[in-house]
């Protein structure tokens, strides 16, 4: 808060009048405010939290106070201290399995101390700032803990529907579930009952009336609806039983093995962190796809979230509440319900303090099978058929039913053990799933590799080359992304003795030992890393049949390689981006720049400028030309992709980018008058201002730093540029936003021999194109 500085008083006439007028104006004490958004969002966190905190303590066997405590603490420490401020954090369904084992083994007491021990490894792990290596663990064996902790779950809150107790294992309470049926009790079945009914229907209620009852909580209605019913009906169950807070255990020194409590601390910490930095992510991609203008909350920092989280486990172990971690549901309900910074994670958590403090007698008339059947429907939503789909889709089926049957029966350490060693036998199954096949084509043949070359796969590509007879014309197509050195041995050996022997050898795809968009310097081809199938220093290969019925190799490339490098694209880069291009068909783009260019196929347009997909809107023309409005007989095109980026993407900037050696500009020297009216000459009209304006006066209206223009053309290439920016301005559009100070205009000249990139500097009169050394400033 900004300190009060007092002032005297002066006379508004008196002397010091002009000195006031370009002073600053008093600081003033900044008021604390509360966005109305984070208020109303902070009641539905609230309202969902409060029962199911209730829940998750009852399924964990802890004291239900318990639940509460972690509900505040996790909404007011981790709000405050996170690094995800939308993300609502407090008890999870995720750690009830974990909780209750601890439980039962150590007891509460000592389990609130390994809850404090995991809290404090947690704080370590933030401060080595090792958040993102959690984020590196399959997502199979993620989804696969979480469906086996909600079977468990579901499992175990089974039986107190059912009016029984469960047991302290998921293969206890299965061989138990019989004879609970055969004794159930009618009026817990059907609080239950009551309590998933509510839950399932009323987020489907139609209409007008239903749009607004549904902004009140499924899960608050159903607990609230079921006890309501269970008191006019007169029924007896057990219900919510809250000691007093001054019997309330705290946590203890830690009691039992040491391994026990090392592994203990180390599956809460494994847990928590997980569960809580997968939330973070999840949270930045609810944010990004709401309706609405952006909320300037910033992307998550991780390691920060960790140091919140662990923060706020020192802090509940140490009050006798649960572990803590983020939450899903309540997380997605304070995003949905519009909340725009940390302010309503925290108001939720005082909230819970106050409902602790005043609701007691409210809270103790819920019956606990209501209880049991919320966090039963919890437990049976955490095994999703969406995970399942993914992971069948991507071929992990057998990671996930890996570790979800670990979970379930030995633990969730033991299961996510289990699953990380059947990710890695998976693994190595499809590196040594190599395909190599021999096939002659016209006299040629051809030895083709799909997927990793490895020392496993050297017997079988051994056996495909040997079938190739001395003498003969062979292509070998390597297909896959990695090739180790004995694979490289085999097949360089094999390539010198068949050359040695009169036949011919080419080697196509990627070369041996080099990766993905690395530049290949073996002998004779030193044009890659860009495509396989445009080398201008490589002899094409012979399998591809002459293309202009001459005998002789042409020059273009055919359907033939173009689908090849489809194909290449489809197997080594689209696995890479799929998630981004996903991510960007979903948000539509929202690229900050306008790059003008030449239609050139010398100019790389993402390389010059290392951008990806969704960083430029790029418009290109013979010439990077930009007629001026309203011109008779003017393009269209250019005109309406400039007003749609300036008006629609809101772009903020503009770059106008020519080139050396611009056939473009060549033309226009060489233009005479008269003559066919031909398209292109039609078009190049828009390039002459650019060729007056190099004619007018006797220096250049544009120059290199360093040296002088080559030639004729580099004077025109770099003088056009100029004069496109000019037409620019010229826009309607481009007017507007460069008055409203919304819209920068650059200059860029890209020389291709060099490839040197050049930005304009300089006042009017004193265009130069400087080098440029370092971002964002020229040199």
């Amino acid at each position: 808060m900004s300190a009060c500085v007092p002032t005297r008083a002066v006379d508004p006439t008196g002397p010091d009048r002009a000195h006031r007028s370009h002073s600053p104006p008093p600081s003033r004490p900044r008021r604390f405010r509360i966005a109305g958004a984070d208020v109303s969002a902070s009641i539905a966190v609230f309202l969902i939290a409060l029962p199911l905190s209730l829940g998750i303590a009852l399924a964990t066997g802890a004291p239900l106070q318990a639940g509460l405590v972690a509900a505040a603490v996790g909404g007011i420490v981790v709000g405050r201290l996170g690094g995800c401020p939308l993300q609502v954090s407090g008890p999870a369904a995720g750690l009830t399995v974990v909780t209750a084992d601890l439980i039962h083994r150590y007891g509460w007491r000592t389990t609130c101390a390994i809850t404090v021990l995991a809290g404090l490894a947690q704080l370590g792990l933030g401060c080595l700032r090792v958040a993102r290596s959690a984020l590196a663990v399959s997502p199979a064996i993620v989804h696969g803990m979480l469906a086996g902790i909600g079977v468990t779950i579901a499992v175990a809150q089974l039986h107190i529907v059912l009016g029984g107790t469960p047991q302290s294992a998921v293969l206890d309470n299965l061989r138990a579930l019989p004879a609970q049926l055969a004794d159930l009790r009618p009026a817990s079945v059907s609080v239950s009952a009551l309590t998933l009914a509510l839950l399932l229907l009323w987020p489907r209620l139609p209409g007008r009336a239903g749009r607004l009852l549904r902004k009140v909580p499924a899960a608050l209605v159903a607990v609230a609806g079921a006890t309501a019913a269970a008191a006019l009906a007169g029924l007896r169950l057990p219900e919510v039983d809250l000691p007093s807070w001054s019997s309330h255990a705290l946590a203890a020194l830690p009691e039992g093995p040491v391994l026990g409590l090392v592994a203990a601390v180390l599956t809460t910490t494994l847990v928590c962190s997980v569960q809580s930095l997968l939330g973070a992510v999840a949270v930045d991609k609810l944010v990004a796809a709401r309706p609405g203008p952006p909320v300037r909350v910033g992307r998550a920092d991780l390691d920060r979230e960790l140091l919140g989280q662990g923060a706020a486990n020192i802090t509940s172990g140490a009050l006798g509440g649960l572990p803590v971690a983020g939450v899903a549901v309540r997380s997605t309900a304070n995003v949905n319900a519009g909340a725009v910074s940390r302010n309503s994670t925290m108001l939720h958590g005082a909230l819970v303090v106050v409902a602790t403090l005043l609701m007691v007698p409210v809270l103790e008339l819920i019956p606990l099978a209501s209880l049991a059947a919320l966090v039963m429907a919890v437990g049976i939503q955490m095994v999703s058929l969406n995970h399942i789909r993914t992971v069948t889709r991507h071929r992990e089926v057998l990671v996930y039913a890996a570790t979800v049957l670990g979970v379930v029966t030995f633990g969730v350490l033991e299961g996510v053990a289990l699953g990380i060693a059947v990710a890695v036998g998976v693994a190595l199954h499809r590196l040594t799933r190599t395909r190599i096949t021999h096939e002659e084509r016209e006299g040629v043949h051809h030895v083709q590799v799909r997927g990793q070359l490895t020392f496993l796969a050297v017997p079988r590509l051994s056996r495909a080359l040997h079938l190739v007879p001395h003498g003969a014309d062979a292509v070998v197509e390597l297909d896959g992304s990695f090739m180790d050195h004995a694979a490289f041995e085999t097949l360089q050996d094999w390539q010198n003795t068949h050359t040695a022997h009169g036949g011919t050898v080419e080697i196509t795809g990627r070369r041996p030992g080099t990766r993905i968009a690395e530049p290949d310097d073996s002998p004779g081809c030193r044009c890659r890393p860009w495509t396989p199938w445009r080398n201008h220093q490589c002899e094409r290969p012979r399998s591809i049949p002459p293309q202009d019925g001459s005998g002789s190799t042409a020059d273009a490339p055919s359907g033939h390689e173009l689908a090849r490098g489809i194909s290449a694209f489809q197997r080594n880069t689209a696995p890479l981006v799929r998630g981004e291009l996903a991510r960007l068909a979903r948000e539509g783009q929202r690229p900050s720049q306008l790059f003008l260019t030449c239609a050139d196929s010398r100019l790389v347009t993402s390389m010059i400028t290392s951008s990806g997909p969704g960083d430029l809107f790029v418009v290109r023309n013979v010439g990077n030309l930009v007629p001026l409005p309203g011109e008779e007989s003017g393009d269209d095109s250019v005109a309406a992709a400039i007003e749609y980026a300036v008006d629609v993407l809101k772009v903020r900037s503009i770059t106008v980018c020519g080139h050396s050696g611009c056939g473009a500009m060549q033309a226009l020297l060489d233009s005479e008058p008269g003559g066919a009216r031909t398209p292109l000459k039609r078009w190049l009209r828009h390039g002459l201002p650019s060729l007056e304006r190099m004619a007018d006066g006797d220096r250049p209206w544009a120059r290199l730093a360093g040296r002088e223009p080559a030639d004729a053309v580099e004077q025109l290439c770099l003088t056009n540029v100029v004069q496109q920016l000019e037409h620019l301005r010229a826009h309607d559009s481009v007017a507007r936003a460069l008055r409203e100070g919304e819209l920068e205009l650059h200059g860029m000249y890209f020389h291709v021999g060099e490839a040197q990139a050049y930005l304009l500097t300089g006042a009017d009169g004193d265009r130069v194109f400087d080098h440029v050394r370092e971002v964002g400033r020229p040199a």
